[in-house]
């Protein structure tokens, strides 16, 4: 549904705003992933690739007025390979890792329809960046390696609320805003002269002892508004805007290109679904959810005073599944990032995802022994 978060259930997890854990009626458990095929452009040249990821594993539980929840979710990756060959020197840059994040969550019913929540984030990985140069007639070859460790606590607070209009449909607001903060990190840097054998290995002739320096990587403030209207259990729209200042990513090394600079980033995500008929007795059809929606988003990337920005269409269905509130969720989205002008990258994504939503009761008093 473009990405929109405003709108909750009883058996689905919202993990953009903590407030909607109020909202669930049955624990849930869900898992997510995507499968990704991406074309690059860059002038004439293009490149093709495919790779998947997992979205998040969480669980939510309700308990009363109270709803929790805890599970593992990703925040950012790094994954590259690339090889340039000028004359008689042959460059080799890889990168892989990225920083993951763990969470707990807890929403409530404040007051009537106002539910309010917070998560408590813990962000942790390994980044490491390595750079091989070889040189024809030069036995040695040079080689730096950078390695980055993250860590630390990041936290969001979250409002929903809604209400009737004209006694047939709901609106529904959401709120959620995450303070700026940081991350420790500890940077490795390593240079040394290797040889490589038979088997392509790289065997080290010299090296120096690491370089390990500390610092830290700033998150700017984010802040997230929404609102909807539409018919319980037959159709809603949305709309949010997600404003995010200035993060400074500079302390990690291998990130600090002259031509880089990070800016204040801006979203604007439009979704919503129907529902022909949630619990019509025949006719399969009738009780899918039909889900679709588009985002335009200035990343807070700019390259050469070129801003890089993303722009997404999705569409979904929402398929009843095993037990009556155990369902499957499909959807793909096309979407692009960056253009092919000034010397800049045009990315075209192919997205698909698949999440699987498993929802029981839990903690149900035995009525008969």
């Amino acid at each position: 549904m473009g990405g929109i978060s405003l709108f909750s259930d009883s058996i689905h997890l919202n993990l953009q705003n903590p407030a909607s854990y109020s909202k669930l009626k049955l624990t849930t458990f869900s898992i997510a992933t995507t499968a990704n095929s991406l074309k690059i452009e860059e002038g004439s040249q293009t490149d093709n690739i495919k790779f998947s990821t997992i979205d998040y594993i969480g669980i939510g539980i309700p308990l009363k007025k109270l709803g929790i929840g805890f599970g593992l979710k990703p925040l950012s990756a790094v994954g590259y390979e690339i090889q340039n060959i000028e004359d008689n020197i042959a460059e080799s840059l890889n990168g892989r890792g990225g920083i993951n994040t763990s969470y707990i969550s807890a929403g409530f019913n404040a007051y009537k329809n106002l539910s309010v929540g917070v998560t408590l984030n813990y962000n942790f990985g390994d980044i490491e960046n390595k750079n091989l140069i070889i040189q024809n007639n030069i036995e040695r070859s040079s080689r730096e390696i950078n390695n980055t460790n993250i860590r630390g606590f990041t936290f969001d607070i979250g409002l929903q609320h809604q209400f009737e209009f004209k006694k047939k449909y709901t609106v529904k607001t959401a709120l959620s805003y995450s303070p700026e903060t940081s991350l420790n990190i500890d940077n490795d840097r390593q240079l040394a002269t290797i040889v490589f054998g038979s088997d392509g290995g790289e065997i080290i002739i010299d090296s120096n002892d690491a370089i390990t320096t500390s610092s830290e990587i700033d998150f700017g403030s984010k802040i997230n508004a929404g609102i909807g209207i539409g018919q319980d259990r037959k159709w809603f729209a949305g709309l949010e805007y997600v404003y995010q200042s200035k993060s400074d990513f500079s302390a990690i090394n291998f990130n600090n290109n002259i031509d880089l600079d990070f800016v204040s980033s801006n979203q604007i995500k439009l979704g919503g679904f129907f529902i022909p008929r949630f619990n019509a007795p025949r006719g399969y059809l009738k009780r899918i959810v039909y889900r679709a929606g588009l985002r335009y988003e200035q990343t807070g990337l700019e390259y050469k005073g070129e801003s890089i920005d993303e722009f997404g269409i999705s569409f979904g269905v929402g398929l009843p599944a095993g037990r009556l509130f155990t369902n499957i969720n499909l959807g793909a989205e096309f979407w692009q990032r960056g253009k092919t002008t000034n010397d800049l990258i045009q990315e075209n994504y192919f997205s698909f995802f698949v999440s699987l939503s498993f929802n029981d009761l839990w903690f149900q008093k035995p009525k008969y022994n």
